[in-house]
């Protein structure tokens, strides 16, 4: 979607949004200055116009962008107050028990890896992951797997990814917050290559709503669940006992 006063991209996994650390090219970041030149709004930076949010390299869907710096300031003030309404949905391995609720902890730098977050009692950010489970899923020679939505009240760098690892549950396909090599006695020959064929989590940005800085009413935006997510949902259908 596009206006005079914001866009909506549905990132694709893989893309990073901004330059940073190890990441100067071939980022949203780059693609956004390189369509648009100047029009862009600049309070981020020369290297992150119009970005005011962002999403994790491997987790695809959307980003809301701002063209001008009156659009980025009236979002902004959304993002920090958290009225701007972002939901995700992600398969995970399990079944987190209740079923639906909130988790609300501080998240901090991983000490003993600087590119981790980690749920800390004592220092830190606060972070707020309201969670649903839509759907379980069990098979024959597949372990249980719940469709989940996730709804964040604040945006802290891998919040969702951390907040489910801290519940001791984790996203297909992330190897960062999951378990680095799961065991199966047994697995389903097709459940095993479509495992193995995931490139990054199965984490999706798919809804976002927030007021229009200009045309001062509520918009909502959706995207479809990427290829892979798709095709890993179908198959847990098929098979579901």
């Amino acid at each position: 979607y596009e206006d005079k006063d914001i866009l909506i991209v549905n990132k694709q996994k893989g893309l990073v949004v901004h330059p940073g650390a190890g990441n100067s090219k071939n980022t949203l970041a780059n693609a956004l200055a390189y369509k648009y030149k100047n029009n862009l709004s600049n309070i981020n930076g020369k290297l992150r116009p119009g970005i005011i949010h962002r999403i994790d390299k491997d987790t695809s869907g959307l980003l809301v962008i701002a063209k001008n710096n009156i659009s980025h300031s009236n979002l902004s003030k959304q993002f920090s107050e958290h009225t701007i309404k972002r939901k995700y949905k992600c398969l995970v391995w399990g079944i987190l028990r209740p079923l639906n609720g909130k988790i609300d902890t501080l998240i901090s730098r991983n000490k003993r890896n600087r590119q981790l977050m980690t749920v800390s009692e004592i220092s830190g950010k606060r972070a707020i992951t309201n969670y649903k489970t839509i759907k379980t899923f069990s098979g024959k020679d597949i372990p249980k797997i719940s469709l989940m939505e996730c709804e964040l009240e604040t945006g802290r760098t891998h919040q969702i990814r951390v907040h489910l690892s801290y519940k001791g549950i984790s996203i297909l396909g992330d190897k960062q917050y999951g378990k680095k090599k799961i065991k199966f006695k047994k697995i389903n020959e097709e459940f095993s290559i479509l495992l193995d064929e995931l490139q990054g989590q199965l984490l999706h940005a798919e809804t976002i709503e927030f007021n229009h800085p200009s045309k001062n009413k509520w918009v909502k935006f959706k995207s479809e669940l990427p290829k892979d997510f798709k095709k890993m949902q179908s198959f847990l259908e098929k098979v579901n006992g």
